[in-house]
């Protein structure tokens, strides 16, 4: 054990590499805060509008014993974050606004997973547990499709419209 030990060691320093590497630089928050201070308000007027979004969507499906408007909501905003990352790596890589805007803002404030966690103790506190689990699974499911539906897709879409 001890020679290979040596053994490894020797080849650690002939090959040069550092045993214990420092890590990665990492900013302190206030030095992110003013380098992207200017993102601040794209984001927050993104949420705004991501959030009436939702409350729209609450509005078109009240709740009724299930929480369709939630569930549809969370797909939806699942789908739309899909097209979104399928234009932003394939046609909006150099944008610096349009990600944290619509991905972060509008879609950060019309998803709702904290209100999904919400609706599943609610279901649980009610003694719902085959519910509560149905719609956990169900709304995990049809996010990751949703999200694959968009970006492929969107991608299918772009690549029709790419000149020949």
């Amino acid at each position: 054990m001890t020679r290979d030990h040596d053994r490894i060691h020797d080849e650690i320093h002939r090959l040069e590499i550092d045993p214990e590497p420092t890590p990665p630089y990492s900013p302190h928050p206030l030095e992110l805060i003013r380098r992207d201070a200017d993102l601040l308000p794209v984001i927050a007027a993104g949420g705004a509008l991501g959030s009436l979004g939702r409350w729209g969507m609450a509005q078109l499906l009240p709740a009724s014993g299930f929480a369709w408007s939630t569930l549809v909501t969370n797909a939806v905003g699942c789908l739309l974050l899909g097209v979104l990352m399928a234009l932003m790596v394939d046609r909006w890589s150099r944008t610096r606004f349009v990600r944290p805007f619509l991905g972060v803002g509008v879609l950060g404030g019309y998803t709702t997973f904290s209100t999904y966690q919400l609706d599943v103790r609610d279901l649980l506190a009610d003694g719902r547990l085959p519910l509560a689990v149905l719609y956990a699974a169900c709304t995990l499911v049809l996010g990751l499709l949703a999200v694959w539906a968009g970006l492929v897709g969107c991608r299918r879409v772009l690549d029709r419209r790419e000149p020949s």
